[in-house]
């Protein structure tokens, strides 16, 4: 057998190697999506149920379902765009803050919860509101409350908003949801957070703090935390991202 044979022998080997090996990971990788998916598909439709079934009959049970179904109608779309792991992580993570605000939406009708749900990304980090707050920012009062009242009617589950910490609570007006849509914190932002939160000790002091805030945190500019990550090898722009069942 001649040295060019046994090369040949040889690169065919390795390129056989190659091969199968990409061929395992391509499996496994499909293996995982297709997993991931029916999680998804199974937290969204769990969503879906809740939505459909509750009526809200006080003001903060019924803006927590608006929410929830706004979070559900985010869900359903991106389960049917969804071609990664990835994705369908992001779908479950928007159909279980819709099943925060469900569970928030029941608290506040005085029903059974229903049992604990799944930490939301950066929801621990973010703490939540332990006592009632009301603050005046530039002639406007805000409030805050750890439960639903006539005056908070807005509630939030906690996470990262913009790269920066909201707190667990309800709130009389969504506040952060400019900062949600445009992927960023207005100076205005910063004083409000700064008044509401200061000396709140389940709040981290990076919420608390508006000097900090407004130092020029890289963090202050990235989006809304999963918002970006839809289009990592999707090419998905402007797919909006965002429990257990009872």
């Amino acid at each position: 057998m001649t040295a060019l044979v046994v090369l040949l022998i040889a690169l065919v080997l390795v390129i056989g190697a190659i091969w199968w090996s990409r061929h395992k990971v391509l499996e496994r990788r499909r293996a995982q999506f297709e997993d991931d998916q029916a999680e998804a598909r199974r937290w969204t439709e769990r969503l879906g149920g809740q939505v459909l079934n509750l009526v809200g009959t006080t003001e903060p049970a019924k803006q927590a379902l608006a929410d929830a179904a706004e979070r559900h109608a985010a869900a359903v779309s991106q389960l049917q765009q969804a071609t990664s792991s990835h994705q369908a992580r992001l779908t479950t993570e928007s159909a279980l803050e819709g099943l925060y605000y469900v569970r928030a939406a029941r608290l506040a009708m005085d029903l059974d919860p229903g049992p604990e749900l799944p930490a939301l990304n950066g929801q621990r980090y973010a703490g939540s509101v332990s006592e009632f707050r009301e603050v005046e920012v530039d002639g406007e009062q805000r409030v805050a409350s750890p439960e639903p009242t006539e005056r908070t009617p807005h509630y939030y589950p906690g996470g990262t908003v913009a790269g920066r910490p909201v707190p667990q609570g309800w709130y009389s007006d969504p506040w952060w949801k400019p900062a949600m849509a445009a992927g960023m914190w207005t100076a205005g932002s910063y004083v409000l957070m700064g008044a509401m939160f200061a000396g709140m000790t389940t709040v981290p002091a990076e919420a608390a703090n508006a000097d900090a805030m407004s130092a020029g945190d890289p963090g202050a500019d990235g989006g809304a935390e999963g918002l970006d990550g839809f289009n990592d090898g999707g090419g998905m722009d402007g797919f909006d991202i965002g429990g257990f069942g009872f």
